[in-house]
């Protein structure tokens, strides 16, 4: 196989800034040294499906998520954080490739419908990841958890987390989601495949993907390492452990009766939830915020806390907008999980850092999860990668409060029909402008973030030069990823067959 570096120095990829002033976040800090006497390690939670809104510190009252909720009292807080996609596999391309997912080819999550729109089902080798930017500084590098970016075919364990940089792997190989949350984490001949033996009746995955966790750093604690845990949680099947269950009952039962309905019938079939009160889904986030404590502790007790940086994000929307009962609620935001909306793509995001990112600050400037891997690389004291993260923005200036980042725009490209009830469909966000175009029969919808959040006023028929601008610019990045955009001919063609 050709080297992976060379590749891409022969491919000659250029780098893709975009120029335009954009808002700034709260708060600053002083300035900090330029040298550090140890290189700065890295812990990288990516939570699966988690909400906007399923935090306490982003507004939560019925999940109970103080461990969560102390990283953003000590770190820096993104309101206006975002996943490059409605669904999770090539969100996860772009975290750790720095790049687009309509450029990777990866739009749909890895084992989804191949049609009406094909992609690519693995991301490619010759990707020089994060990881391996990182191991080739001399960490250490361990993958613990969901990978979801392999084929499904005999030959996935080529893609693997261990063939991407990372030195270990623990529970990640092509699932999407685990068959169960309680050992042994497999049913119908399915199975975690790259997870150790040695569970016991009763273990919860989310607390051994913790514990596998915790081993890697203390093995680790003299070198400078990369731990990304990448839960499966609060991915379907909805299961949590009973105490937790039984806790959320309880507590549901002494909380005032929600006035109004519980559910909004939209987009035909599907409904909205439009409460937060499901006990078992409130037991799965207690957990991963447990985790996020357990692992915080770790740091503690080692001596390195001081010395790590902690981010934190989730890969797409909460499962709000479904056929059946969807078990959260991400009001106020619209829809959910699949959708362009706010509701499918709008993240929590917190990142920590010892020293340099002031404790408690917020920040409302537009990111999004390309930006992960030059911003990691810059915080690590390392040279950047353009050719590779090309679509990626260093958010050191915003991390520093020393200034703003030179973004025109973020760009959306779902080509795909999704269980949720969305179309194909793609989208861009100008400032506080964001447009969505519809690829059945190319109608837009153009909303005002900042005063509507919710997007229920279209602003299309009533800003035309507007809405045409930024119809140009997503037309334009389109073209530039050489995306494949299907034609309401094809779609209606598909919709025949089906």
């Amino acid at each position: 196989m050709m080297n992976r570096r060379g590749f891409l120095k022969t491919i000659g990829l250029g780098a893709a800034a975009l120029a335009a002033p954009a808002c700034v976040c709260t708060n600053t800090i002083a300035a900090v040294g330029s040298e550090r006497k140890k290189k700065l390690n890295f812990v990288f939670f990516l939570i699966d499906d988690l909400g906007w809104a399923d935090l306490g510190c982003y507004g939560s009252t019925f999940y109970e998520t103080p461990n969560i909720d102390r990283l953003a009292k000590e770190g820096m807080r993104f309101t206006d954080a975002y996943a490059a996609c409605p669904v999770c596999s090539p969100t996860r391309a772009s975290i750790v490739a720095g790049k687009y997912p309509a450029r990777l080819g990866i739009t749909q999550w890895i084992g989804g419908p191949n049609e009406p729109t094909p992609y690519r089902h693995y991301l490619p080798l010759e990707e020089v990841t994060i990881a391996e930017a990182l191991k080739d500084a001399g960490y250490a590098t361990g993958f613990v958890g969901k990978w979801h970016l392999a084929t499904a075919d005999a030959d996935r364990a080529k893609y693997y987390p261990d063939r991407q940089g990372f030195d270990i792997n623990i529970g990640g190989d092509n699932s999407g989601a685990p068959p169960t949350y309680f050992w042994p984490y497999e049913k119908r001949n399915r199975r975690l495949e790259t997870m150790p033996p040695g569970g016991a009746e009763g273990e919860y995955l989310t607390d051994r993907l913790t514990d596998e966790s915790l081993k890697f750093l203390e093995g680790n604690k003299d070198r400078p390492f990369l731990l990304y845990l990448s839960h499966y949680a609060v991915h379907t099947p909805t299961e949590s452990k009973q105490t937790l269950t039984e806790k959320y009952k309880a507590k549901l039962q002494k909380l005032p009766e929600h006035e109004g309905p519980r559910f909004k019938p939209v987009y035909g079939r599907y409904q909205t939830r439009l409460v937060q009160d499901n006990p078992v889904y409130a037991g799965m986030v207690q957990s991963v915020d447990e985790s996020v404590g357990r692992v915080m502790k770790k740091l503690e007790e080692l001596g390195v806390a001081d010395d790590t940086a902690v981010i934190f994000m989730s890969d797409n929307g909460g499962l709000s907008t479904v056929p059946r009962e969807a078990p959260t609620c991400v009001l106020p935001l619209r829809a959910g999980k699949g959708w362009l909306y706010e509701g499918g793509i709008r993240e929590p995001m917190i990142i920590k850092w010892p020293g340099v990112v002031k404790p408690g600050s917020t920040c409302s400037e537009p990111v999004t999860s390309t930006d992960f891997y030059p911003t990691m690389l810059q915080m690590a004291g390392r040279p950047l990668k353009p050719e590779q993260h090309v679509d990626g923005i260093n958010l050191v200036p915003l991390l520093k409060g020393t200034g703003k980042l030179n973004r025109k725009a973020i760009y959306w490209h779902y080509p795909h029909y999704h269980g949720s009830g969305n179309k194909p469909s793609g989208a861009v966000r100008a400032g506080d402008y964001k447009l969505i175009e519809w690829y059945e029969n190319n109608s837009i919808e153009l909303y005002n973030l900042k005063d509507d959040i919710g997007e229920k006023n279209d602003l299309a028929g009533r800003m035309p030069e507007k809405a045409t601008e930024l119809r140009r610019m997503l037309h334009g990045w389109l073209k530039q990823m050489n995306a494949d955009v299907p034609t309401s001919e094809r779609l209606k063609q598909f919709k025949k067959k089906k």
